[in-house]
C-alpha cells in the first residue's frame, strides 16, 4: 500500500528553503546536516536540498492536500501574508472540484493548499 509521496525540493541556499518551509509554512526540521534538511508538519514531509544545480534547473510546484484549507488558510494569511500566491491569495473552488490557495516562497517554489470535497458512501 503507498501511503506518501515525498518530493525533494532544491534549493541554492538550504537557509531559503527553511525560511519559507519552517519560518512561513510552519514546518519542523526532522533531520538536517549541511546539504539536507526533513521536514514535516503532520502527515506532511519534504527533503530540503541546497543544490544550486538542481535549483536552477527546477521550481516546483507542490500540492498539500488538508481536511481544513480554511484553518490553514487563517493560520497562514495572518502570520505571513507577503507569502499568498498572488494569484491564488485566498480559498476558491476550482473547476476540477478542489477548494485551494497558495503559497509563494522568493524562490517561485509554490505550495498549493488543497481540500476535497467529500464523497458519499453508498
Amino acid at each position: 500500500m503507498l501511503k506518501n509521496l515525498i518530493p525533494k525540493i532544491f534549493y541554492d541556499h538550504l537557509q531559503d528553503g527553511l525560511d519559507f518551509f519552517i519560518d512561513g509554512l510552519g514546518f519542523e526540521i526532522l533531520y538536517r546536516d549541511d546539504d539536507l534538511a526533513v521536514i514535516g508538519r503532520d502527515s506532511a514531509k519534504a527533503y530540503i536540498v541546497q543544490s544550486p544545480e538542481y535549483a536552477a534547473k527546477d521550481r516546483p510546484e507542490l500540492g498539500i492536500d488538508t481536511d481544513d484549507v480554511d484553518s490553514i488558510y487563517r493560520e497562514l494569511s495572518e502570520r505571513v501574508p507577503h507569502l499568498l500566491h498572488p494569484n491564488s491569495s485566498a480559498p476558491a473552488l476550482k473547476p476540477w472540484g478542489s477548494r485551494e490557495f497558495a503559497m509563494l516562497d522568493k524562490t517561485t517554489v509554490c505550495v498549493v493548499f488543497r481540500e476535497w470535497p467529500e464523497t458519499k458512501s453508498s
